[in-house]
């Protein structure tokens, strides 16, 4: 637990200038993680082959591409869509089976996209302003730190044990209850403006971080590992850390023409 907290102290430090002043060197930030975050999931042995350099390369290209194009999820369109599936898949003609096939290109694809459009996501919320991006990193701490609370205290049944066997429905309501309530009190005292939109936002949103956090979780069930990495002592990956906020900045890029 002492090194889990120091090791949380030490990321806070680090990261809370880069999200303070954003900019270019946050933008720099954000990259390097993308980049941790790609090594993790090329991690995954049990998910495909060994990749000879090009096709990683072009990957790597692609999604630094994906998280620097500004307005990216209301933008991404077909050209590029094409771009990034035949860059990938047409060096499966060159290369022998046994090097890379092409569900090795399709598992490339999904994660050059995922990734690309997860870390844009990080961008697109800076930009909406440094009390908002607080808003929204609020949601899964508080979320992720009561459901664990109320499971503890009052969980009775198993949420999806095949996935997840520690967390439970108590601890799921819980979490999304309180999880909505404190950052709701900060919207309402650093941004304004509070409406019941806000409120149903900040609620669905509660829901998708912890669905994110479950499919994290399957992946690294399905790969028979505990963490995406040990980059973090005591918390595993970059991955581990940012699953549930991915979740929640990609859903909230996506209602904010709507709820936001």
């Amino acid at each position: 637990m002492k090194i889990r907290i120091i090791s949380a102290i030490v990321a806070i430090l680090i990261a809370l200038p880069f999200v303070y002043f954003g900019g270019s060197a946050y933008a720099f930030a954000i990259g390097i993680l993308a980049i941790f975050s790609y090594i993790e999931m090329l991690k995954l042995k049990k998910s495909h082959n060994e990749y000879p350099f090009i096709p990683l390369a072009i990957a790597l290209v692609l999604m630094m591409f994906l998280i620097y194009s500004k307005g990216l999820t209301f933008s991404l369109n077909y050209s590029k869509l094409i771009i990034m599936v035949l860059a990938l898949l047409i060096p499966c003609v060159f290369y022998k089976n046994d090097k890379y096939t092409t569900k090795d290109a399709f598992y490339l694809i999904g994660i050059t996209l995922f990734l690309g459009v997860a870390f844009n996501s990080f961008i697109e919320v800076r930009d909406k302003g440094f009390n908002m991006f607080l808003f929204l990193v609020l949601i899964p701490i508080m979320t992720d730190t009561f459901a664990l609370v109320c499971g503890r205290k009052l969980g009775k049944h198993k949420l999806i044990p095949e996935v997840s066997p520690h967390k439970t429905w108590e601890g799921s309501i819980g979490g999304s209850i309180i999880g909505t309530i404190i950052p709701c009190i900060f919207y309402a005292i650093a941004i304004g403006n509070f409406n019941i939109k806000i409120l149903l936002g900040t609620f669905i949103l509660t829901i998708i971080g912890q669905v994110g956090d479950l499919i994290f979780s399957k992946i690294k069930r399905e790969n028979g590992i505990k963490d995406f990495s040990n980059i973090m002592p005591g918390h595993g990956g970059i991955l581990d850390r940012l699953d549930s906020t991915i979740a929640i900045f990609m859903t909230y890029i996506l209602l904010s023409l709507v709820l936001f």
